[in-house]
């Protein structure tokens, strides 16, 4: 399966990077096996899904102070996202909040790591922050017709610009892992479908989990039926060769 990028002048339904372009989806009921929103809130039309409740190793990623992408901390003094995320330079961090306007411990990347073959980077940080850091899986972590968690602060519905309607609390949704396929760079990717939601624009770089477990960075999507995440598993060599676990 061929993806490419998409000029926000293009139709929703073909594959598009997760960047900010405006294309969304519409939401859809939630599955049996919805995951664990937080308490007082609501599932809202990631695109539909719900609230995550906890994620302790995710970070928001910022270019030049602008809201950009989705990430997470993999290490006390390294971030992992995807590569289309970090050429606007300017990168800094909110780490370990729900909420991408306060909370949690913020931090500047000072050195870009971008992997030569995939939609991968890896960022490392001006300080050391402490707290839970996302696990990461290795082959046979994942596997065709899995239900996995997708997260993000990406677009929540179809909104024209997805700039305009970023959520300010992290989401997180199901997904449908359907095989292998090509991330934006024609990396290992993992494809899904929409399971009670789907990734849009800024949930790029966020983690795909599987048994709490990251396996993919979200890369592309068509933000209505399926998703491309670079596979995480595939370089686990690369990974550990910089950021050392």
């Amino acid at each position: 399966m061929r993806i490419s990028r998409l000029v926000p002048a293009l139709a929703a339904t073909a594959i598009a990077v997760l960047g900010l372009a405006p294309t969304a989806a519409a939401q859809t009921a939630p599955s049996a096996n919805a995951p664990t929103v937080a308490s007082g809130t609501s599932a809202q039309p990631i695109i539909g899904g719900g609230y995550a409740s906890n994620a302790p190793w995710a970070a928001r990623l910022f270019s030049n102070g602008r809201q950009t992408c989705s990430a997470t901390i993999i290490a006390p003094t390294w971030i992992l996202t995807a590569k289309h995320c970090v050429s606007g330079g300017g990168l800094s961090f909110r780490i370990g909040s729900l909420d991408q306007t306060s909370g949690g411990t913020t931090a500047n990347g000072v050195s870009v790591h971008n992997n030569a073959n995939s939609d991968l980077s890896l960022v490392k940080l001006d300080r050391s922050v402490s707290g839970t850091y996302a696990r990461l899986g290795n082959p046979g972590s994942v596997q065709v017709n899995q239900t996995v968690q997708v997260y993000g602060w990406g677009a929540t519905s179809q909104c024209g610009q997805e700039i305009n309607c970023q959520s300010q609390l992290l989401k997180v949704a199901n997904v449908v892992v359907t095989g292998g396929c090509r991330d934006y760079f024609q990396g290992q990717a993992i494809c899904a479908r929409r399971g009670n939601g789907i990734t849009a624009g800024g949930d790029s770089g966020g983690p795909m989990m599987a048994n709490g477990i990251q396996v993919g960075v979200a890369s592309t999507s068509d933000r209505q039926t399926s998703t491309a995440y670079t596979n995480v598993t595939a370089y686990r060599s690369w990974i550990q060769s910089i950021a050392g676990v």
